[in-house]
C-alpha cells in the first residue's frame, strides 16, 4: 500500500476512534441505550486485552527483535502508563484538594469533579485531548506495521473511550452546558485523534526500524488501560447473573476483536 493511502487510512481510522466515540458516547449517555453503560466497561476491556495479546504482540515478536528487549519494553510501558495515571490524580487531587473524596470517580485521568462542572470541565477536556492524541500515535504505529492491525487497534480504542467520554458528558453536562454543548466539546478532545494519528505517521516513518518497540507500547497502553482502569471498575459484588453478563461481553469484546482480525486478513493468532 502506497504512503497517501495508508495516511488517509490513518486520518480516517483516527477520526472514527476519537469523534466516532463521542458520539456514541452520547447517545448511550442521553439516548435510549444508558443502561448499557457496564457493559460497554466488559467490551471495551475484552476489545484490549485481545488487541494487545492476539494482534499488536504477535505482530512486534515476529518481526525478529530479541523477545528479551521487547519484553522489557512492555514492562517499561506499563510503570510509564501507571506513573502518567498516578501525575493526573496527583495533578487532580491538588487542584481539588479541598474536595472530599475526589478520586472515588476516577476513570483513567476522568474524573467526576464537582469543579469540572463549574469551569465547563477545561481541565478534564485538557487530560482529555491529550490522551486521545496519544491515542492517534498508537493507531498510526498499528497502521504502519499493517494496516489489518491499524483497522483493529483504532477498533479497540474507539470502544475504550466510549466509557470516558461518558464520565466526560456526565461532569461536563451537570454544569450550565447543554447536552449539545457538551457532545462539541468532547468532541474537539476527541479530533485531538487525528492530529496524534499525523505525527505518529511522521514519528514512526522516520524511525521505521523500531517500529516493534511502538507495538508494544501500544500493547502496554491497552493492557494498562483495559486491567488498572476498565476492570477495577467491574470489581463489585454482584449476583451471579451479573457477573455471567459482564463475563460475556467480556468474551464478546475479545471475540469481536478476533473476527476482525481473521476477516481482515487472518492477522490473529
Amino acid at each position: 500500500m502506497n504512503e497517501m493511502t495508508t495516511l488517509f487510512l490513518i486520518v480516517l481510522a483516527t477520526l472514527m476512534a476519537g469523534v466516532g466515540s463521542v458520539w456514541l458516547a452520547a447517545w448511550l449517555s442521553f439516548g435510549l441505550l444508558s443502561r448499557f453503560t457496564q457493559h460497554m466497561l466488559s467490551l471495551a476491556a475484552g476489545a484490549l486485552l485481545a488487541t494487545a495479546f492476539m494482534n499488536l504482540l504477535p505482530e512486534a515478536f515476529e518481526s525478529g527483535v530479541e523477545p528479551h528487549q521487547l519484553f522489557l519494553t512492555l514492562l517499561a510501558g506499563l510503570v510509564f502508563f501507571f506513573l502518567l495515571d498516578k501525575a493526573e490524580l496527583w495533578h487532580h487531587g491538588h487542584e481539588h484538594h479541598h474536595e472530599e473524596g475526589h478520586q472515588h470517580g476516577h476513570q483513567h485521568g476522568h474524573h467526576h469533579h464537582a469543579n469540572g462542572a463549574h469551569t465547563g470541565g477545561w481541565s478534564l477536556l485538557a487530560g482529555d485531548s491529550l490522551h486521545c492524541f496519544g491515542d492517534g500515535i498508537l493507531i498510526a504505529s498499528a497502521f504502519m506495521a499493517d494496516w489489518h492491525l491499524g483497522v483493529v487497534s483504532a477498533l479497540a480504542v474507539l470502544v475504550h473511550e466510549i466509557p470516558h467520554h461518558m464520565g466526560d458528558l456526565s461532569v461536563i453536562a451537570r454544569g450550565k452546558v447543554s447536552s449539545r454543548a457538551a457532545v462539541i466539546k468532547v468532541s474537539i478532545a476527541g479530533a485531538l485523534t487525528a492530529l496524534g494519528g499525523l505525527v505518529g505517521y511522521v514519528l514512526v516513518d522516520a524511525l521505521h526500524e523500531h517500529l516493534p518497540y511502538f507495538l508494544v507500547v501500544a500493547s502496554s497502553s491497552f493492557v494498562y488501560v483495559a486491567l488498572a482502569d476498565l476492570i477495577p471498575q467491574l470489581q463489585k459484588r454482584l449476583s451471579l447473573q451479573q457477573t455471567m453478563a459482564q463475563v460475556l461481553w467480556l468474551a464478546l469484546g475479545m471475540g469481536a476483536v478476533w473476527v476482525v482480525g481473521m476477516s481482515v486478513g487472518g492477522h490473529a493468532h
